[in-house]
């Protein structure tokens, strides 16, 4: 493995970026490595942007990704992918779901939403491993939006373990789940092994 994987998760507040970088870093502990997360970043009880740094390896000594940096970044919505393009290193990878939340700026006329081509476009600059994964329409499925987060980290964690350059972060599904169950109530642990899985399907 890397002597340091950096991943940065991004996404707009209320789809479960917080959770989501809470279940990696505790991912990365379970594995017996040094894993270090960063404070959420933006207005995430406003609908506003929210980042969060999470890096795993065998010392940590700085929880934060700089620019072109990440290894992997994990954007839980499109334009918010965009925005984040410059962490991404070149050739690392790319896990975007296909979720737009169309911004004030855009609604009142002021902007362009861009579309999948120009999203497409920007990342294949930076690298060719670019996923996107149907993570709202697959959580919608199950009966539950709110788990399309959890969506995302299945295909995350396939991806991982199909990807050369990363192979040595690959851990068990049963790890993942595990942890997965160790933060959502008892009720919903048989709704997120459901959509973890379909996150592993889908890519």
């Amino acid at each position: 493995m890397k002597e340091v994987i950096n991943f940065l998760l991004c996404g707009v507040g209320g789809q479960g970026t917080v959770l989501a970088s809470d279940v990696l870093v505790h991912v990365g502990l379970a594995a017996g490595l040094d894993a270090k997360q960063a404070e959420v970043h933006g207005m995430s009880q406003r609908g506003g942007s929210v980042s969060s740094h999470v890096r795993w390896g065998q010392k940590v000594y700085a929880p934060i990704v700089g620019l072109g940096e990440a290894d992997i970044l994990l954007a839980f919505e499109k334009l918010e992918a965009l925005r984040n393009i410059k962490s991404l290193r070149p050739g690392g990878l790319a896990v975007i779901n296909n979720q737009a939340i169309v911004p004030l700026t855009v609604t009142s006329g002021g902007q362009k939403y861009p579309t999948d081509e120009d999203i497409l476009t920007a990342f294949r600059a930076v690298t060719e491993r670019v996923y996107f994964v149907d993570g709202e329409r697959l959580a919608e499925e199950l009966g539950n939006l709110r788990v399309a987060n959890v969506v995302l980290l299945g295909a995350l964690s396939a991806l991982l373990e199909a990807d050369p350059a990363l192979r040595g972060a690959a851990l068990s599904a049963e790890t993942w789940m595990q942890v997965i169950g160790e933060r959502v109530p008892a009720r919903y642990l048989e709704l997120n092994r459901q959509a973890f899985l379909a996150g592993r399907g889908a890519v």
